[in-house]
């Protein structure tokens, strides 16, 4: 006896919603005498009579009861199937856990999450922000898939993938005199009430960097731990910072001038996760959303020059 394919059942099922062959035929948008066929093949295979007709009406036989039975159940499990997999493609019932450096969280991160939920629209997203020294045991217990980090982690049990490089900025109140420049040198900077990171941190560090190559000491008149805090005292005029151009890539910054450094300095992102993990498509299409749109930042720092000084 051979089996009943699925393309069977859909037709059997057909006729019975239907029943007739010309009704089962409109169903599944194919031709009637396919429908026929496949039926009188399908009774001839089974060796037993699958519907009887009754004033022109395919009625089920009395003995294919537990056959229909069981095409119920088939559709059943198919429609929640379906369903499931409708739920899956727009992140019903699952979740994804990520962490960002601050840099990235300020601004590029609402733009990746929007591009996200347009595509997973149920999807619950679960966001930290973290510093480097949260980041190894962030991952390796496994609290999130990944982390969009600006700084390389030398770790064997961490893996980091490059994403894109941008470019490093001043930041001045404005209205300075040092927005009047179309870039402004670390020694311009130097004169200034400088607002830094401790060059302890390591993104402290990659800002510090470039007073330290042009021969200057750090003198911070005050730190933040944050790149956000740094651009929250600049814009009350207490003074003019270095920072990442990530963290001030917006549009509109009401309060803060930005200027390229004459002396060009860049950081690079890094998606960064457990070594060996495999990841969720979820995760791989947001680390890909992300990537997007920080290389659209970056084009849009270095094509413009950060900011085009006010005449």
């Amino acid at each position: 006896m051979r089996e009943i394919i699925l393309r069977q059942i859909e037709v059997i099922r057909a006729v019975m919603m239907r029943g007739t062959i010309s009704g089962a035929a409109e169903f599944l948008n194919v031709s009637a005498p396919g429908i026929s066929r496949l039926i009188k093949h399908t009774e001839e295979s089974l060796g037993i009579r699958l519907f009887e007709r009754r004033a022109g009406l395919f009625v089920p036989s009395v003995e294919a009861g537990k056959v229909f039975d069981q095409i119920r159940e088939v559709y059943k499990s198919v429609a929640n199937l379906q369903g499931s997999i409708e739920s899956l493609q727009k992140g019903e019932d699952v979740s994804l856990a990520f962490a960002s450096a601050p840099s990235v969280a300020q601004f590029i991160a609402a733009r990746a999450i929007k591009s996200i939920r347009a595509r997973y629209p149920d999807l619950f997203i679960d966001l930290n922000i973290l510093k480097i020294e949260e980041t190894i045991d962030y991952l390796l217990l496994e609290r999130g898939e990944f982390v969009l980090m600006s700084s390389f982690i030398d770790n064997p049990a961490i893996e980091c993938t490059a994403l894109v490089r941008g470019p490093i900025v001043a930041i001045m109140p404005e209205g300075h005199p040092l927005a009047r420049k179309s870039s402004v040198s670390v020694h311009d900077l130097a004169r200034e009430t400088l607002i830094g990171i401790d060059p302890s941190d390591p993104y402290g560090a990659l800002m510090a960097e470039p007073f330290l190559e042009a021969g200057l000491p750090i003198n911070h008149a005050m730190r933040g731990r944050f790149a956000q805090t740094l651009v929250s005292l600049v814009r009350h005029g207490l003074g003019v910072a270095v920072i990442d151009g990530f963290s001030v890539a917006e549009v509109y910054l009401p309060g803060v001038a930005r200027r390229p450094l004459a002396e060009p300095r860049s950081l690079t992102i890094y998606a960064v996760q457990k070594k060996g993990r495999l990841l969720s498509g979820f995760a791989d299409y947001a680390i890909q959303q992300f990537k997007r749109e920080l290389t659209k930042a970056e084009r849009e720092l270095n094509r413009f020059g950060a900011e085009r000084p006010k005449t």
